[in-house]
């Protein structure tokens, strides 16, 4: 999920998340943070970490690449090119398997979200989650913001498998990126700030995923969307049982992307 760096700030949505109420809880209702580039930076870790085993075995060769990024359908790889047979028959016959989601590798819906090869890829990635993690931290708590995170990449991941060709992988951290701008959208949107910034630089970003090839614009459409669901709940939430909706509300989306990827399993298999 190939994407540039983003440098957006929304000065109205950090004065939001400064806003606590008398129990220490953020303006939506999350435990404040005492470091909210804490978070950040853990994602920023693992990313890091997993890229360094990927550099560590191999780089574009490692085994790491196919086995963690994410691919519809599995096929058997030879010198000869690639076949659609099952795995069994794939390694009798001397071939690599490489793993589909809906042939076992559930793992890929997730962990495609940590994978990275590129150099470039990986920083503009991380760049972006550096200036925009922080500031949807300290608006919705550590909690809060780690659902946004997770559940954008995991929107992202389903559309990906849903859309894009079956035997094709994809990997990066942009699905979750494009939720936390879509998260930041509704924060914004909510707390009545200037959106002309952030919806030029929106707008450009989709035309480069239209057109820019081995760009996934259904990671990046995915995660956005996924992004705008969980911070509506989040942000929208009545006041009263404010923690109880947004469970509820979370659980659901949660629900629905697995029902969808069972869906989509049932028709790749």
């Amino acid at each position: 999920m190939h994407d540039a760096a983003v440098g957006f700030q929304c000065p109205s949505c950090v004065a939001e998340g400064r806003k606590t109420t008398r129990s220490g809880r953020t303006a939506y209702g999350g435990l404040r943070s005492g470091n909210p580039g804490l978070t950040t930076s853990v994602l920023i870790g693992i990313n890091a970490a997993v890229w360094v085993a990927i550099l560590a075995t191999g780089w574009t060769s490692s085994r790491l690449v196919p086995l963690l990024g994410l691919r519809p359908r599995g096929f058997c790889s030879t010198p000869q090119g690639g076949f659609d047979i099952g795995q069994a028959q794939c390694e009798a016959g001397g071939g690599t398997w490489l793993p589909g989601v809906s042939d076992g590798a559930w793992w890929q819906l997730v962990t495609s979200a940590f994978t990275h090869v590129e150099i470039w890829h990986i920083a503009g990635n991380m760049l972006a989650l550096w200036f925009l993690g922080p500031q949807l931290e300290q608006v919705f708590g550590r909690v809060r913001f780690l659902a946004l995170y997770l559940l954008s990449a995991l929107a992202g991941s389903l559309v990906v498998y849903w859309a894009s060709p079956e035997f094709q992988l994809t990997l990066g951290a942009s699905g979750a990126i494009f939720g936390l701008v879509g998260g930041l959208l509704v924060v914004a949107h909510k707390v009545r700030a200037d959106l002309r910034g952030l919806l030029i630089w929106l707008g450009i970003m989709s035309v480069y995923s239209l057109a820019v090839p081995h760009v996934s614009w259904q990671g990046h459409l995915g995660g956005f969307l996924g992004g705008v669901a969980v911070a509506a709940i989040v942000v929208y939430s009545p006041r009263q049982r404010r923690t109880l909706w947004q469970s509820v509300g979370l659980s659901a989306v949660a629900l629905a992307l697995l029902a969808a990827i069972l869906a989509v399993t049932a028709t790749l298999t």
